[in-house]
């Protein structure tokens, strides 16, 4: 009987998964929230018996699935993304001026400010508050799908005038792709200072490998896989091996662990390498239809897999996950979201600088929706079961209470201020472009 009502409660919540999305799509309450809620109350229900739930018991099972999860958002994202990044022209990089900046100067700040709250507030030891503040800096690009930019779109035929009036949701999504894979030196460097004690035992190798190395192997992987696949795809000799003319969209997922496994099997950062490959492909015949069957695999796939996630974190929030919280670990988190990253995103988009995003300049408004939202999500709950895989920091319900609690608060916040923020700044855009 247990068995029958689980795969009654699994059928249930992927037929939300489904059709959440298009029930709520004008509503201010996002798919995220409704599914966290339901495996809260699958969590109470009496179905587990003797089985552990806490991820500190299962941190393989969690590590992989998040993981998992993370790669296929990224793809999704990469593929997403109209406008082009061409290292060859530096009028492409200009364009991406604001993601640059939430890149190098809001990450670093984020992640400084959280581990100072949580050895502070918290009173976590400097490695644990370190590892704090590394696994809650990046943004989320599995969550955060009602700011990113829509996807491809079979009707746009000239590469650079694709997407230019989505400067906020543009951002956003390349911000999440990009900072995933740019977090994990910061995690690394926690492990270090965990595993191997004082910063100058470790500093040099970290700067030089971890942070510049690893980085760079990643990127040069991830462009490589994807400019051969979209060669094999679009310009292959043989027709049977040119897929973009066959409609076959799993190349997406083929090429999600083509570049993540080389990339990790070179020792870089798989993550990078993925959204590097999705960008990659995505930059070759871009109008091409070819893209959007793709994207619309690999948003299926990251659909699926995300329910699951958020299921089981909803199930973990009823069974004990928040034991070790405390209000001192709650503050961390709602500060967070409402103080430490609007502060920092707005230092890294309005201090000294008028960040060129498209055709015009982010406005205050702007800035100030791109600062707020950013996610937190998956991608803080992989990176703390990787972490603590490595090393013991001593402080894991403590870290846990912490990352769900903050995670479950930005699927809320953000699920419930991302729609009618978003229509009110396109309703703005619209009045600016008449006027």
């Amino acid at each position: 009987m247990t068995a029958d009502l689980v795969y009654l409660l699994l059928g249930v919540s992927l037929l939300l998964a489904m059709v959440l999305p298009v029930l709520l799509n004008n509503a201010a309450v996002s798919a995220p929230i409704v599914l966290v809620v339901v495996g809260g109350l699958i969590g109470l229900l009496p179905l587990f018996g003797d089985l552990s739930l806490a991820p500190t018991d299962n941190l393989t099972f969690v590590e992989h699935l998040t993981e998992l999860t993370v790669i296929v958002a990224l793809m999704g994202v990469g593929l997403a993304i109209d406008r082009p990044l061409d290292w060859r022209r530096l009028v492409t990089w200009r364009r991406w001026g604001g993601t640059w900046r939430l890149l190098g100067i809001a990450m670093p700040l984020c992640i400084a400010g959280v581990a100072v709250l949580g050895w502070w507030v918290a009173g976590l030891a400097p490695a644990a508050a370190l590892l704090l503040g590394a696994v809650l800096a990046p943004t989320d690009p599995v969550l955060a799908s009602d700011v990113q930019v829509a996807g491809p779109s079979p009707a746009a035929e000239e590469a650079d005038e694709i997407d230019e009036d989505d400067d906020v949701r543009f951002a956003l999504t390349s911000e999440a792709g990009l900072n995933d894979g740019l977090a994990f030196p910061f995690v690394n460097a926690a492990i270090l200072a965990a595993t191997m004690g004082a910063v100058a035992e470790w500093g040099l190798r970290w700067v030089a490998w971890e942070l510049f190395g690893k980085v760079a192997i990643g990127v040069v992987v991830g462009t490589a896989v994807g400019w051969a696949l979209t060669r094999l795809a679009f310009s292959s000799p043989a027709p049977s091996l040119r897929l973009a003319e066959i409609g076959e969209p799993l190349l997406s997922l083929a090429a999600v662990l083509l570049s993540y496994g080389i990339a990790e099997v070179a020792q870089g950062y798989g993550f990078l390498a993925v959204f590097a490959c999705a960008m990659s492909m995505r930059s070759w015949e871009r109008g091409h239809e070819y893209h959007a069957h793709m994207h619309e695999s690999i948003e299926r796939l990251e659909r699926l897999l995300t329910l699951i996630v958020l299921l089981l974190l909803g199930v973990a929030l009823t069974n004990g996950i928040l034991a070790n919280l405390g209000w001192r670990g709650a503050l961390v988190g709602v500060a967070l979201i409402f103080v430490v990253r609007p502060l920092t995103g707005i230092v890294a988009l309005r201090v000294g600088y008028r960040p060129r995003v498209g055709r015009h300049s982010l406005d205050p408004r702007e800035c100030w929706a791109t600062a707020f939202f950013g996610v937190r999500g998956v991608g803080s709950l992989f990176y703390l079961a990787y972490a603590l895989g490595e090393a013991d920091f001593g402080d894991q319900e403590q870290l846990w209470a912490i990352v769900a609690f903050t995670v479950s608060l930005s699927v809320l916040v953000h699920g419930i201020a991302a729609t009618p923020v978003m229509k009110r700044l396109e309703t703005l855009a619209e009045e600016r472009a008449r006027s």
